[in-house]
């Protein structure tokens, strides 16, 4: 079970984040409920998208305007220690440069 955020942020941020999350083809969206969502401390920063190669099945889409590179959506922490993001490992942190070279330079 998820463990209990503080109220979700919504205030614009101050500055570009070092990562960026980036979902992977390993995603499933969890049978609709997607524990990504639940753990990412930013309202709408990670929704919920049809899948066009599986309508039965949603993907997560990580908003890269929103998204603060804090890692809760991802299952592994430091010292590969279990937390409780994706069970899936469909979740990449790549570094913001990288990011912005193959998806653009973002509007910050």
């Amino acid at each position: 079970m998820a463990t209990k955020e503080k109220a979700k942020r919504n205030v614009q941020r101050k500055r570009k984040p070092k990562l960026m999350a980036v979902i992977n083809e390993a995603c499933t969206g969890c049978a609709g409920s997607p524990i990504c969502i639940t753990e990412c401390p930013v309202d709408n920063c990670m929704f919920e998208v049809e899948n066009e190669h599986a309508p039965a099945f949603n993907l997560v889409y990580v908003d890269p305007l929103l998204c603060i590179g804090c890692k809760k959506c991802i299952s592994k922490g430091p010292m590969d220690t279990f937390l409780e993001g994706c069970p899936w490992d469909a979740i990449d942190m790549i570094p913001i440069e990288a990011y912005e070279l193959e998806y653009g330079s973002l509007p910050y």
